[in-house]
Formats: structure tokens, C-alpha cells, sequence
């Protein structure tokens, strides 16, 4: 199974990794700075270097076995075993690692002054989305939320993460705020934690403080139907 770095430290940037198979242009590498389309969060870009030759990472995925596929711009000219050189564009991982912060941040005041559970959402760079399962479709709703994210923000939480065994973690109140989807099948699941906020069973990247995410700003907000009331929003550059 793929080492998974950025469950461990979100901000590494570069880092080595030895190719452990290739199939045209896709790669696993036995440890991975990118995180993989997956818990509604796309996937991160950037590239892989080795022997002076440059390759786009264009997408990136699990497959059955939990192992990362890397899916490359063009075929792969390495072997199995060399070591390459992987670079994450930051950019667009820092807008998403502010994102995903701010979702927590959202989902916890909705679930703790609604008892609202997330039933659907996506993190994109440029904005999110999450689906609430709220009867009444109410915009004051999701303003006095924003507002109340906003003020959680300004208070410069540390952001904890520890990896717990699956049992242990499934005692901990609120710690799945999804409706329908529980985390994969593993034995140790890393928990994320605000102090006093929030804590979820959570893969992705995630700041180191809630002061990072900036202004959190409501875009929009749609009825989607029964327990499906939608809200957008974004963060300042």
C-alpha cells in the first residue's frame, strides 16, 4: 500500500518516491506527497521528474487496493525501482487545504445547531459545495453559519491530527458527519480535530491552523430536494 505523506504532513512540497510498477502512463510509487480524488476533495497535480525528463500529473486515484495510481500527461520511460522526484503545485493545494478546513468548520456548526449530516458535497480549488439533511430550505440558515464559521476562523485553532485504531475511534461522538458513507475498511483511521469544534475520521490535507482558511464567503445556497439543501462558498485569495 502507498505511504500516504501528506496524511502526516500536509505542507512537504517535494519529495522522492522508487516506482514500484508502470503501466503505460500510469504509476504507483511506494510513497506519495498527492492526495487522490476521494472523500469529495479533487485530486491534486503537479509533476514527476527523473532522468531529466518532466512529467505532468494530471490525475491521481486509489485503486482496489488502496494503492495511489498516478496518471501522467504522457507514457513513462523509467523502470520499476528508480527513484523520482515528485512536485506538487502548491497553489492549488493550499486553496484546497484551506477549503477543507473551512468544510469541517461549516459541517460542525450545522451539526451541532441542526443535527444536519452531510449528504453530499465537493471541494474544487476555486469553491465547494455540501449538501445538508435539512427539512426546511432557509438562506438565514447557511448565513448565520458562514458568520459563525468566520468568527471560529479568527480564533487561530490548531488543527490536531492522530491516527487511531478503527474501534476506538467509532466511540468518539460525531466523529462520522456523513450520511451515508462511512471511511474505507481499514484498521487505523486518522482523526482530525479542532479543539472545541469539530473532530472527524478524515484522509485529506488539512491546514495547521484555522486562521490559514482566511474569509470563508457564502456563493449560493439551492434546494436540491428532501435532505439535500446545497450551500456554495469559497475563501479569499
Amino acid at each position: 500500500m502507498t505511504e500516504l505523506v501528506y496524511q502526516k504532513d500536509s505542507y512537504v512540497k517535494e519529495i522522492e518516491a522508487k516506482v514500484v510498477n508502470i503501466d503505460g502512463n500510469r504509476l504507483i510509487l511506494d510513497r506519495t506527497i498527492f492526495h487522490p480524488y476521494s472523500g469529495g476533495i479533487s485530486n491534486d497535480i503537479g509533476e514527476i521528474v527523473t532522468n531529466n525528463i518532466k512529467y505532468r500529473v494530471v490525475s491521481v486515484k486509489f485503486d482496489e487496493k488502496r494503492d495511489v495510481i498516478h496518471i501522467l500527461d504522457k507514457e513513462f520511460k523509467g523502470n520499476i525501482g528508480e527513484t523520482v522526484r515528485l512536485i506538487l503545485d502548491w497553489n492549488r493545494r493550499y486553496r484546497l487545504m484551506r477549503l477543507h478546513t473551512a468544510a469541517h468548520i461549516i459541517s460542525a456548526i450545522m451539526y451541532k445547531n441542526y443535527n444536519a449530516l452531510i449528504t453530499g458535497g465537493h471541494i474544487d480549488p476555486d469553491r465547494a459545495k455540501d449538501d445538508f439533511s435539512i427539512k426546511k430550505m432557509d438562506r438565514k440558515i447557511f448565513e448565520d453559519t458562514i458568520i459563525k464559521a468566520n468568527r471560529i476562523v479568527k480564533k487561530n485553532i490548531e488543527v490536531n491530527i492522530r491516527f487511531l485504531p478503527r474501534e476506538e475511534a467509532f466511540k468518539i461522538p460525531g466523529i462520522i458527519k456523513l450520511a451515508s458513507k462511512m471511511p474505507p475498511n481499514i484498521k487505523i483511521l486518522r482523526v482530525v480535530e479542532i479543539p472545541g469544534i469539530d473532530i472527524q475520521a478524515d484522509g485529506g490535507p488539512h491546514v495547521k491552523n484555522t486562521g490559514e482558511i482566511g474569509e470563508i464567503v457564502l456563493l449560493k445556497v439551492e434546494n436540491k430536494g428532501k435532505n439535500k439543501k446545497r450551500i456554495y462558498y469559497t475563501v479569499k485569495p
